[in-house]
């Protein structure tokens, strides 16, 4: 009954715009909480069943008030976690919708901002969405709202394109569109580790070797200037990853863990190199294999950024650790996190933590450890 009643206002709201607007606010905003949490909330799937509410929401991410906007994009981004509220959503135009909100909210308010950015983000967990998103022109606002001084917004736009840069396509957009420096910006001064964290995520996905065959379509001295300008951002996107890594790396607790097999070691340098709020993000298969051929690549900056990266998504007591764990044991990560661990050339931070992502795995009765 409560959830129909929200229903109706907001139906109400869609055809009557001159009611008092803080019905459809507080309307929108209720449904955002029953949908709030992401994937533990069963409140998530039944909101999206319910007819005409998505397409409701989507609507008042038109409206002329700012607020009704802000609450709607807000429902639309919890209700996103839902794997079948994602593609409904994009079914009702909500890519469309959201993009268009992104363009037009660049001095709108933070909390505006991040709930652009967040059910952008949200939607593009599904590569098809994340294709839509680039098509329909979200990637340069999704630029322009990293670019936010507002930490929140400093999230939500690094996680959107971080899901967007998993697509060669987009990739190269986001470097055409300038996203390169805003996304190194990110890595050196948000002051949410999150958002470095995540800004760091997508300047490999840019630069491991699958944009650039996209990059070289075209005449061959287009190819040329494009070549000469991708190894130019390469650099600069390689140097702020190894940056951010570092930062996390203790010499001292390092060079113990280097020393020693205790497990004690590698606690300590876990400790430090954690962030807590990774334990809430769910990756995909292809998202995991990816960070595993990563720990291959030429690039040793690469190879400890992935390690970093299966840290963070392994450590016991992570939302989806486990399902981490199963993924990586079904891709053999195993065998290459030992020969990373092992490898002579390889920097001291991707042996040390590609030895604390396998004693996760151990934790986890995926494989055995070293």
């Amino acid at each position: 009954m409560y959830t129909s009643f929200l229903y109706l206002c907001l139906h109400v709201a869609l055809f009557q715009t001159n009611l008092v607007h803080s019905l459809f606010i507080q309307a929108a905003r209720a449904l955002a909480n029953l949908a709030a949490h992401g994937d533990s909330n069963s409140n998530n799937s039944a909101v999206g069943q319910e007819a005409g509410a998505l397409e409701a929401l989507v609507q008042l991410t038109r409206s002329p008030h700012e607020g009704v906007r802000q609450e709607a994009a807000g429902a639309l981004w919890n209700l996103s976690f839902d794997d079948r509220n994602r593609e409904a959503i994009a079914a009702a135009g909500g890519v469309e919708a959201l993009v268009a909100l992104a363009q037009s909210c660049s001095n709108a308010s933070p909390g505006l901002q991040e709930r652009a950015a967040g059910a952008l983000w949200g939607l593009s967990v599904s590569e098809a969405n994340s294709v839509a998103i680039g098509r329909e022109g979200g990637v340069a606002p999704l630029i322009a709202l990293a670019r936010s001084r507002a930490e929140d917004v400093h999230e939500t736009a690094a996680g959107a394109l971080w899901n967007l840069a998993f697509n060669p396509g987009n990739a190269l957009h986001i470097v055409e569109e300038g996203g390169v420096s805003a996304l190194v910006d990110l890595c050196k001064t948000s002051v949410s580790k999150m958002a470095r964290f995540m800004a760091a995520l997508a300047l490999a996905y840019m630069f491991d070797g699958r944009m650039d065959e996209f990059a070289l379509i075209g005449t061959s001295s287009e190819s040329v200037s494009k070549s000469v300008s991708l190894d130019g951002a390469r650099r600069t996107a390689l140097k702020h990853i190894e940056a951010f890594v570092l930062t996390f790396s203790d010499p001292q607790a390092f060079a113990a863990a280097a020393a020693s097999s205790a497990p004690a070691s590698l606690s300590h340098v876990t400790e430090g190199a954690r962030i807590q709020e990774a334990g809430h993000l769910r990756c995909s298969g292809a998202e995991i294999g990816r960070f595993v051929a990563m720990l291959r690549n030429p690039s040793s900056i690469l190879k400890a950024c992935a390690a970093f990266a299966l840290l963070q998504f392994t450590i016991p007591g992570g939302r989806h650790a486990v399902h981490h764990a199963s993924l990586m044991q079904n891709a053999g990560a195993a065998r290459v996190l030992r020969a990373a661990a092992a490898a002579a050339t390889a920097p001291l931070e991707a042996k040390i933590f590609a030895r604390i992502v396998l004693r996760n795995l151990e934790r986890h009765h995926t494989e055995p450890s070293l």
